[in-house]
């Protein structure tokens, strides 16, 4: 049985990434069992973790990363743009949708910052602290460091992405991280070594110091 993990009002914060309709079953970019992180970020809104910030994919019709946007391309397949290779995805997240709104279930009065991300048309935006030229902030680096948090606990989708690519960049810049793997959920794209988005992910992370916990290891 494992130590529950005791927080830390001054320095813990959860971060919950793009909980957002168009990421869940009937949205225009799901995730296989996306909406499976809605009870348990419901619970983790109302326990210990006293603070919260979240992410909002935010695109502009004719987004880059959009497959309509490069005629005879697919989604999912690949391009290589200014800032390095690209995944094609298909038209998600339009400002003002319903799809890019922060799902309804998610208690917004425990969202203390919203981070909106990919706003701009011509680069992608994977991680809450930089967009996909791996330089460009986003800001929320330093608001967390304004507020004293040190530690984030991250949960949502998609893990092998958005989830992936923000704890990287936060275990990067000093932070440790948890990403809770029940409160999250995955793509899993194949890649030509036989793994998948999501091995891959997990091995990167891993290596970075990154912890994997379940909700109920938090105390």
């Amino acid at each position: 049985m494992s130590i529950p993990i005791r927080i830390d009002p001054s320095r813990d914060i959860l971060g919950l990434i793009d909980v957002q309709p168009t990421f869940m079953p009937g949205g225009e970019l799901p995730v296989p069992e996306g909406d499976a992180v809605l009870p348990v970020i419901e619970q983790l809104l109302a326990g210990p973790l006293g603070h919260a910030f979240a992410t909002q994919d935010w695109h502009p019709p004719g987004h880059l990363s959009f497959a309509s946007s490069h005629p005879g391309r697919r989604p999912f397949e690949s391009v290589m743009l200014p800032y390095g290779p690209q995944t094609l995805w298909p038209d998600h997240a339009l400002q003002e949708s319903h799809g890019a709104a922060i799902h309804p279930r998610v208690a917004q009065a425990r969202i203390e910052a919203i981070i909106r991300k990919g706003f701009r048309r011509e680069i992608d935006s994977y991680s809450a602290f930089f967009e996909n030229d791996r330089k460009t902030p986003t800001g929320l680096d330093g608001w967390l460091r304004s507020r004293g948090f040190s530690r984030l606990f991250l949960a949502g989708l998609a893990t092998d992405f958005c989830v992936a690519y923000s704890a990287e960049d936060a275990a990067r810049l000093g932070y440790e991280v948890f990403v809770i793997e029940d409160a999250c959920r995955g793509i899993g794209l194949p890649l030509e070594d036989g793994r998948t988005t999501l091995d891959a992910s997990r091995e990167r992370l891993l290596g970075l110091g990154v912890h994997f916990i379940a909700s109920g290891d938090i105390g």
